[in-house]
């Protein structure tokens, strides 16, 4: 059974998020993951809490925390520099109380917002992003593309991305990858869609979540090993 402990983390006087920490199973490595998620569901999620959890017990301690906009209830998210405060806000809590790497990433616009903070130096000592489905555009807008900011990233990056992913396949992010400064890993889930869900069959879509998790694991673990 995973530990799973909640603290706030304050965003100024007025202004708290809840976090929630999912303490790694052993063997584990010395490395936290903070999770962001997407912009239609906090970290209560079905998909947010069941990656949280398996990558806990596959040794990665995992924190999650919702934004400011999901924290109080609201349906459409911040704009972009409040959801990078709010981001920004629980990597340095993190990163003052927490041993080890630590790396970040999230979900769709989690994912997003992370590689801005890494962008413009505000990720403090993050060692690597985890991006689980890069929303490289919108779905059917292919030409407002959201990738100018990516060169300026100087950590490693895994995108994991379904092969039917409607903002933005591993086709669309190959070339985009390959003109980074910095090596980045891509994850392809065949057949896939945005959350990387592939069938109706859940003793199936059990597996392929899990070859994801397995796989944001074993990256996190070589990139620290690199850096030990």
């Amino acid at each position: 059974m995973i530990r799973r402990t909640e603290r706030p983390v304050a965003l100024n006087r007025d202004a708290t998020v809840t976090a929630r920490v999912y303490e790694a199973a052993e063997p584990r490595v010395d490395a936290t993951l903070i999770l962001a998620h997407g912009a239609g569901a906090g970290q209560d999620s079905g998909f947010m809490t069941a990656f949280a959890t398996a990558l806990a017990e596959l040794g990665v301690d995992v924190v999650t925390f919702n934004f400011l906009y999901t924290e109080q209830r609201r349906r459409v998210p911040d704009r972009r520099p409040a959801l990078e405060a709010c981001y920004a806000a629980v990597i340095q809590a993190v990163q003052s109380e927490r041993d080890g790497a630590v790396f970040i990433g999230g979900k769709s616009m989690g994912g997003r917002i992370a590689t801005h903070i890494a962008a413009d130096g505000r990720a403090g000592s993050a060692r690597g992003i985890v991006l689980l489905g890069y929303p490289l555009h919108p779905p059917g807008r292919h030409e407002d593309r959201r990738d100018a900011h990516l060169p300026a990233v100087r950590c490693p990056m895994l995108f994991v991305q379904g092969s039917r992913d409607a903002f933005g396949t591993p086709a669309e992010l190959q070339p985009v990858l390959a003109a980074l400064h910095k090596p980045a890993s891509l994850h392809i889930v065949e057949g896939g869609d945005h959350s990387f869900k592939v069938t109706s069959n859940v003793k199936r879509q059990a597996e392929v979540f899990l070859d994801v998790q397995r796989a944001i694991s074993t990256w996190i673990r070589g990139v620290t090993a690199e850096h030990s």
